[in-house]
């Protein structure tokens, strides 16, 4: 089958592969015909040991996506061949990712899409809207309480501005001035230019809690915390804790419950998506531009 991903272990050049087809799913597993998957800045730490998900190059990357079941493993119930599912899969069941026509899913991190929802939308959705879920979670955060996220304007931090505002947390977020009207439509109620040096100086402090989406900010974002709050960092670079503040690094785990929380949000208009589809043989340009940062805040999708 067709795929695109890496020809060797430790192989750091992405480009086309010619792969043999899955084999047939096991005990709990599912096999799925894709119809999009999600490209992000993760995907480049899958062969080079910054995340280890049981990749068995030559193998496709890609941790997320959407398509129809084809065949059903062992000790499967409630889903049938056809429904069309979205998940994150870590580790991959079958060693090889998303970027390919088929790949080998457990059946108990999936959840269905619905039926009005376009799969290229939904591919976009589980390891950014897990993430930013889960951050929120672990910050616990309530009506008023006061929230600072660096790179708002990325998929990540643009879906944690929605799901915070929801809830009533107030949302400062930093940003380019290009994504500034779409953030405050989405709900934060100040948005800072990063490019500012600065911008550290024009912030009223006293967060309840910053959520780090953007890498080296970490160490920024920590005395605009108050003593006693809280920071979590999705890039791993959370500082030693100081004046009672609790900091850590958070890591997206597959959960098929918030997944379907997420895409019935979706689904009803009240979380919104960034997307540029892409023909899966660009993936090698989809993969280097999300390493260079040019995805002006878009979330690139792969359809086969």
């Amino acid at each position: 089958m067709k795929a695109i991903g890496v020809s060797a272990p430790g192989a750091t050049e992405v480009g086309v592969l010619d792969l043999p087809d899955p084999p047939p799913p096991g005990e709990g597993q599912l096999l799925i015909e894709v119809e999009a998957a999600g490209v992000g800045p993760w995907d480049r730490l899958l062969n080079t040991g910054g995340w280890h998900v049981g990749l068995r190059p030559p193998a496709a990357l890609g941790v997320e996506g959407v398509g129809r079941v084809r065949a059903i493993g062992p000790g499967v119930q409630g889903i049938s061949v056809g429904d069309r599912l979205v998940t994150h899969e870590a580790p991959l069941p079958g060693g090889s990712g998303f970027w390919a026509e088929e790949v080998l899913v457990t059946a108990a991190h999936t959840a269905s899409v619905p039926t009005e929802m376009d799969p290229v939308v939904a591919a976009a959705l589980p390891v950014n809207g897990l993430t930013a879920m889960q951050a929120l979670e672990a910050l616990g955060l309530t009506t008023g309480q006061r929230l600072l996220i660096t790179n708002g304007g990325g998929s990540t931090g643009a879906l944690a501005i929605q799901l915070a505002a929801a809830a009533g947390v107030e949302v400062t977020a930093t940003a380019s001035p290009s994504a500034t009207e779409r953030l405050r439509e989405f709900g934060a109620s100040e948005v800072i230019d990063y490019h500012d040096r600065a911008w550290s100086d024009r912030v009223q402090a006293d967060f309840d809690a910053a959520l780090i989406a953007a890498p080296g900010t970490a160490a920024i974002a920590l005395p605009l915390v108050r003593d006693g709050g809280q920071l979590c960092s999705l890039t791993s670079d959370a500082p030693n804790p100081e004046r009672g503040i609790t900091s850590t690094n958070l890591y997206v785990r597959p959960d098929a419950a918030q997944l379907t929380q997420l895409t019935t949000a979706l689904a009803r208009g009240l979380l919104r998506l960034t997307v540029e589809p892409l023909p899966l043989t660009d993936g090698p340009i989809a993969f280097d531009r999300v390493a260079a940062d040019r995805t002006a805040g878009r979330k690139l999708v792969l359809v086969p």
